[in-house]
């Protein structure tokens, strides 16, 4: 294919997906009813993989090989495990710091917690289609993986700088600490369920576990009462957790991880 109309195709399905967790996450976010919400959250994560696989078929002419249905249930628990450890032990860390201090639990809205995690279901699966499912699998296809996972790496953190409260900085501890683990775990896993995962408990155990921004963002009513007091590089400020240079530091050490298991599951030719 030329590289021009292989360009516009990538173009339109980035657009695409765009458009459909967009108008998922508004729809999803205007629903009173909570028990609708849920409803809704579960229909429209059908909906979007259901959507990636046809247009994959279509576009492609051949099966979506990445959400194989047998691994759904394993793949996904075993990112939503990743994705939780993996703020459990930067909470861990800050608490060490004398940085981070729990005040009490908060007992009296665990059904708002609950839709919070429907929410971050949505926002973890668009996100993982557009930067994985398409960019870094399209680019990993033609130009191979070590670019694939710099490119859409580069442009997972440059989306987030537009967020309330970042920087150039926070763009960048993103496309790190997120965009290089999440690009690897889908390299080695070969599944989207893994990223979805991870994504998914990621932002949920962030905001509302332990109540900071997800990415500069409020993320509503969280588990646990806390107070965060440090300088910005290690807290992250106001734009959350994910702008200190812990997750960073803990991201670079879990991406090497995936990088050696990468290079063994492929005998040392990527």
């Amino acid at each position: 294919m030329p590289v021009w109309k292989w360009a516009l195709l990538l173009v339109v399905s980035l657009i695409l997906a765009v458009l459909m967790s967009s108008i998922a996450q508004e729809v999803f976010m205007d629903i009173d009813r909570l028990w609708v919400q849920w409803t809704f959250g579960v229909v429209s994560f059908i909906a979007m993989i259901g959507f990636y696989a046809l247009f994959v078929k279509w576009f492609e002419k051949h099966k979506a090989m990445d959400i194989p249905l047998r691994r759904f249930a394993q793949d996904t628990a075993k990112g939503l495990g990743v994705g939780f450890g993996f703020f459990v032990s930067v909470v861990l860390i800050m608490m060490l710091l004398g940085l981070y201090r729990i005040g009490g639990i908060v007992t009296d809205k665990p059904m708002h917690i609950l839709s919070a995690f429907f929410l971050f279901l949505l926002v973890g699966t668009g996100e993982e289609i557009m930067f994985r499912g398409v960019l870094f699998r399209w680019i990993d296809e033609k130009w191979g993986y070590v670019t694939a996972l710099i490119i859409s790496s580069l442009l997972f953190g440059f989306i987030h700088f537009f967020q309330s409260n970042a920087s150039w900085w926070s763009s960048l501890a993103i496309a790190i600490e997120a965009g290089l683990l999440l690009g690897s775990a889908y390299k080695y896993s070969g599944s989207l369920w893994f990223p979805i995962g991870i994504h998914w408990a990621w932002n949920f155990t962030q905001g509302n576990i332990f109540g900071f921004e997800v990415s500069g963002q409020d993320a509503g009513v969280s588990l646990l009462k806390s107070t965060v007091n440090g300088p910005d590089w290690l807290t992250g400020g106001a734009f959350g957790a994910e702008a200190s240079v812990i997750p960073v530091l803990l991201g670079l050490i879990l991406l090497a991880w995936y990088i050696w298991k990468i290079h063994r599951l492929h005998d040392g030719t990527i």
